[in-house]
């Protein structure tokens, strides 16, 4: 037990740091709360957030993930620290209160609680050691690899995530060290061994026996406890509060009313019709909703992101995790000031990335698929292109022209919407007028429509649906852009004319009925199963890999039978925004089985189409993306590379690998399916 004079000491000290934590926590809290409402909500079915929260912070599942030794030496500070707090508030009470209120004293878990809080102690210690050797002395290019363009706010350029690291990291080894000299000391002091703490044993042989080693009992309390109090204050500023935040943000996902968790295959919409709101999209820090605020604080700078996103991977200046990083930083420096009740001194496109980084996005939502503690940089992206595109006017020049095609003529190419059924010249593809008994409704899409390349896919897949006798019909000249690239590029307003318009005409044509809608392009089918909603068009929507592979085993299609290799490219907007990986995967599987791509599934490599980049120069890098997942497909051996989107089939096609002698070959599931269909209808004689 402590003497007077120390318990008196202490206490001041202890009343003085949590005064300056609270302080820095409840400016956390004012930052927070002038983020702006959800459209989703963040807070419905609270026993299922909690659960699910609970649930995946112990069980230390995000982390383990993606890099399990990484995850294994964190998860030894995890349960370690955890432990700690239970073992800090009973040193606490030792120190302050008479022996007779020892809480454990005689208690028949007294020998498991010393045993967890030696041997745990020390794996905090292992834990810490592994991580300082990684950042500070392997380098781990990893963590704090940024390309040369990115942006980075000024105290972290200076290096200030290093030093981060290092305070907090020089924390956790020394509170724990102390504390395990503090037993140590105890047990010399009492001239006895323990074998529940092995550790303090130890430790107590290397100081030698006598009751004058209680001094390093003191110490150890001291110094242990002390530097408790003493990082409090700075805690509420480091990258250590994300263990308080990161569990919350993890019960934070996005859900419908109904409960249903939204995926990130949506984005939340803009009111138009709220004629107070002269901002649109995000230019400043309090225009962000509230828990991509809480991001910054939540993110745990472990740079995962970052090392998945196709544009910093081909040498471009976007960084997600700096995104989070730069916000935190900045919000660090003003969060006083808005404390007070002031406005964030300058926009977020000063402080937190480039117009080149913001414009670099494929929107392809690796970085939110991989991201351990639920952070969503893609949505801070694209809050941020609403303000450039609607408020601003400034995007890049290219896709004015795209822009303008939409509006004019509901398709980014700009071609005559009444030649829009032109595709289907050669094949029958009947309108819902001429088939209204359909039960499939083919959303064809503009490349479908428009495309060259992509108008194979849409006649083999119409092939594929009269050999099966599927009851089909199409839009025709009706139909129009879902929108995806307007939205993903910012255009919100456009987007929503163009969904409205497309609501209007597919709920006329489905009416009432249970039907299915089917689309080749997995950007229509991530608008109409996720964006569509939002207008109110709720409708069961399908991929075309999923019909056939359906088709396939009902035995209404032959199984798949390919005489070369073949390798799959998983389209980001069906895989990892939608979890639609085995459907494409069961109708390739046949005889010879897929090689996998070294990135596959909710892994994969984006083929840098998405986010609008079809639509305008590539921003500047080393290697463009397409290029970057063409050579790993290569790579592979294979003969042939299967994709599941017009877009990817014509980036892959495009690139200046694919033009080499022996390349793979590009081509859509469904013209290898029809292929097939057509070898199996040659050698049975059917015309």
């Amino acid at each position: 037990m402590l003497t007077l004079p120390e318990k008196l000491l202490f206490i001041i000290f202890a009343i003085l740091s949590i005064y300056l934590t609270y302080i820095g926590f409840s400016q956390i809290i004012v930052a927070v709360r002038k983020g702006q409402p959800e459209y989703y909500s963040r807070s419905n079915r609270l026993f299922e957030r909690i659960r699910e929260a609970f649930v995946r912070t112990i069980g230390q599942t995000p982390v383990l993930k993606s890099r399990p030794l990484v995850g294994v030496f964190h998860s030894f500070i995890f349960y370690g620290f955890t432990f700690y707090l239970l073992v800090n508030l009973i040193d606490l009470i030792e120190g302050l209160l008479p022996p007779s209120f020892a809480p454990l004293s005689g208690s028949p878990i007294s020998s498991w609680f010393r045993l967890g809080s030696d041997v745990l102690g020390f794996l905090v210690l292992v834990g810490v050691i592994f991580f300082v050797w990684r950042r500070f002395v392997s380098r781990d290019t990893k963590l704090e690899r940024f390309n040369d363009s990115v942006l980075l706010q000024a105290e972290v350029r200076a290096g200030g995530i290093r030093m981060d690291s290092l305070i907090v990291a020089g924390f956790i080894f020394f509170h724990v060290g102390f504390r395990l000299f503090e037993a140590g000391s105890l047990l010399a002091a009492e001239g006895r061994l323990d074998p529940w703490q092995p550790v303090a044993t130890l430790i107590a042989r290397v100081v030698g026996f006598g009751p004058d080693r209680i001094i390093g009992w003191h110490i150890g309390w001291w110094l242990s406890l002390g530097l408790i109090l003493l990082f409090l204050p700075y805690f509420v500023r480091s990258k250590h509060i994300h263990i308080f935040v990161a569990p919350i943000r993890l019960g934070l996902g996005r859900r419908a009313a109904t409960g249903e968790k939204i995926g990130s295959g949506a984005l939340d919409p803009l009111n138009f019709e709220d004629e107070n709101v002269e901002q649109f999209g995000v230019a400043k820090l309090e225009q962000l909703r509230w828990s991509q605020v809480l991001d910054a604080y939540a993110c745990i700078q472990c740079n995962r992101c970052t090392n998945v996103c196709p544009a910093h991977e081909t040498g471009k200046a976007l960084a997600p995790s700096a995104i989070e990083i730069n916000k935190r930083y900045e919000l660090n420096s003003i969060r006083a000031t808005l404390a007070k009740g002031a406005e964030s001194p300058r926009p977020v496109m000063e402080f937190a990335l480039s117009e080149s980084a913001l414009w670099a996005c494929t929107t392809c939502g690796a970085c939110v698929g991989i991201c351990p503690v639920g952070c969503e940089p893609l949505i801070d992206i694209v809050d941020l292109r609403r303000d450039a595109v609607m408020t601003k006017a400034q995007f890049p020049q290219d896709l004015n022209s795209a822009f303008r095609n939409l509006e004019r003529a509901g398709n980014p190419w700009g071609l005559a919407q009444d030649n829009r059924k032109d595709w289907a010249k050669e094949i029958a593809a009947p309108t819902v007028e001429e088939n209204p008994d359909f039960d499939v409704l083919y959303w064809v899409g503009c490349a479908g429509a428009y495309d060259p390349s992509a108008q194979k896919i849409a006649r083999a897949f119409t092939e594929i649906l009269h050999h099966a006798k599927v009851r089909f019909a199409i839009l025709g000249n009706s139909e129009k852009c879902t929108g995806d690239l307007a939205r993903r590029a910012g255009n919100e307003y456009l987007y929503q004319n163009l969904g409205a318009e497309n609501v209007q005409i597919l709920n006329a044509a489905l009416g009432n009925r249970d039907k299915r809608v089917v689309a080749t392009c997995p950007h229509c089918f991530n608008a109409l199963a996720n964006d569509y909603p939002q207008l109110g068009g709720k409708y069961r929507v399908m991929h075309h890999t999923q019909l056939i592979s359906e088709l396939v085993s009902d035995n209404r299609l032959p199984e798949l039978i390919l005489d070369e290799n073949i390798t799959y490219h998983d389209p980001c907007y069906l895989g990892r925004h939608n979890g639609i990986y085995d459907a494409p995967r069961q109708v390739l599987n046949g005889p010879k089985r897929i090689i996998e791509m070294q990135r596959s599934r909710e892994n994969s490599f984006c083929c840098g189409a998405g986010g609008a980049q079809f639509w305008k120069e590539e921003e500047p890098g080393n290697t463009r993306v397409t290029e970057n997942r063409f050579q790993e497909a290569q790579a592979t051996g294979a003969q042939v590379i299967a994709a599941g989107c017009p877009f990817c089939k014509s980036m892959l096609s495009s690139s200046e690998s694919a033009g080499e002698t022996g390349a793979p070959l590009v081509l859509d599931v469904a013209e290898l399916v029809a292929e097939n269909l057509r070898r199996v209808k040659s050698k049975l004689g059917i015309g």
